[in-house]
């Protein structure tokens, strides 16, 4: 089964493919996230492991709740709201997040273990 991870815009693509040490596939939504864009862009996916990881705001409160109507088994990753968006979230935070949620980072970013 394929990773999915819905992403607002191509610097928070970017910012997880330089973590990312898995093939997973990365769609963006551009900021916003209308009933045709979800039947086009995201409900073929509806199989599949499916991630959200918007930013923490407004536009990213309103795509999340439109795909937990359409895609209610999607699982929802948080950056922290004093990050804002997930682009501008640190490394090391989303490194934590995204091996939380299994997801395989590259070794010389893979957090210690204890």
């Amino acid at each position: 089964m394929a990773k999915i991870i819905i992403v607002e815009g191509k610097h928070d693509k970017n910012k997880l493919l330089e973590i990312l040490d898995e093939q997973v596939d990365i769609i963006c939504t551009y900021g916003t996230l209308g009933e045709e864009k979800i039947e086009e862009m995201i409900l073929p996916y509806e199989l599949e492991d499916v991630y959200v990881f918007v930013d923490a705001d407004e536009s990213g409160n309103k795509i999340r709740k439109r795909i937990k109507q359409s895609l209610p088994n999607a699982r929802h990753l948080y950056t922290r709201r004093m990050y804002g968006q997930v682009s501008d979230t640190p490394v090391e935070y989303l490194v934590k997040v995204l091996t939380d949620a299994h997801f395989l980072v590259k070794p010389d970013l893979a957090l210690p273990e204890f």
